[in-house]
């Protein structure tokens, strides 16, 4: 029936007695597969990380710019790593740092999840948030 119907023989369940089998054509079968893998990708989203440097000893200016990305990035709906950089003997005032970090999370009240509180990790201070 399959070869009359130039179609393909496709056995569908292989596990099941007697086997069930279905007459269709396994090239276009294969080819929705594909558009709706295609399609179910386009609907996933992903996760994105983006990371806002600051220093201690940044100007208070420079302080809002970085907040404001931070800001923009929250609304975009990506999660946001902030690394308080510390270089040289600036690490002895890490206090400067842990300030910030209050101060930003202040700032920013109700417009995110902390992720990850503010953690000292070498010369860094980080930690991750992510949209509200």
């Amino acid at each position: 029936m399959a070869n009359e119907a130039d179609l393909d023989l496709v056995e569908v369940s292989p596990d099941s007695d007697p086997p069930v089998c279905r007459i269709m054509d396994f090239g276009k079968y294969k080819y929705k597969l594909e558009l709706s893998d295609k399609e179910r990708k386009k609907k996933q989203s992903q996760v994105t990380i983006k990371e806002v440097k600051i220093r201690p000893k940044i100007g208070g200016n420079d302080f809002t710019i970085k907040e404001k990305y931070v800001e923009k990035f929250l609304k975009e709906g990506h999660k946001v790593k902030i690394s308080i950089i510390f270089k040289g003997r600036e690490i002895v005032h890490k206090e400067i740092g842990e300030n910030l970090a209050k101060k930003l999370m202040e700032d920013l009240n109700g417009k995110y999840i902390l992720d990850q509180p503010p953690k000292l990790e070498g010369f860094n201070i980080t930690m991750v948030l992510s949209p509200a």
